[in-house]
């Protein structure tokens, strides 16, 4: 999604269930006012971030508007084997590299109910100069020209409906014949 379009939001409503892990992300930018590394984002220097890249651990990584944001791989791969759902909040540049290690993933893009509405909210955040406030709202059409890449699209203009949409995704996926294959062979053993 474009910044501003409310990922976290979302996500905040979502996670309250403790089937999921948040993979906190990485970044080279600073810190915003309330925001806590290891908790928001994992606050790295840009040699540190690219030696990460370098050694393979970045599972995926974009460079948006001069910092670097990536998912670190280790913590991932850990909690998928501890058989979590883990979620991802990532650009689209980051999730189209995932697209190709990872077909089996799932992809939600979150989109604004429209560019002036993320405009506005950019705005009401109060945390970007209004430069950079353009920057990501110029770039908001190339990152929405993106959904149709992604196996599904949940717009953001009442919170409460995103929610319910993007937990109704995860409950079709999880209802996929090829996820419920343990229930159906055990049904079928004891037939």
């Amino acid at each position: 999604a474009p910044s501003g379009c409310g990922k976290g939001t979302i996500l905040a409503e979502v996670m309250k269930d403790e089937k999921f892990y948040y993979s906190v992300s990485a970044t080279t930018r600073s810190p915003r006012p309330g925001e806590t590394d290891g908790v928001n984002y994992h606050f790295l220097g840009r040699e540190q971030f690219e030696e990460l890249i370098k050694t393979g651990g970045m599972l995926e990584y974009a460079e948006y508007c001069g910092n670097y944001y990536g998912t670190p791989r280790d913590k991932v791969l850990e909690k998928i084997n501890e058989g979590k759902n883990v979620i991802l909040e990532i650009e689209v540049q980051g999730a189209m590299q995932l697209r190709e290690k990872c077909p089996e993933a799932v992809f939600v893009f979150i989109a604004p109910p429209s560019v002036a509405e993320l405009r506005n909210r950019l705005e009401k955040r109060g945390t970007e100069t209004p430069e950079v406030i353009n920057q990501r709202v110029s770039e908001t059409a190339q990152e929405i020209s993106f959904a149709y890449r992604y196996d599904y699209v949940v717009v953001n203009n009442i919170l409460e409906d995103a929610v319910n949409d993007f937990i109704s995704v995860i409950r079709a996926e999880e209802l996929k014949a090829e996820n419920q294959k343990n229930i159906i062979d055990e049904v079928l053993k004891n037939a």
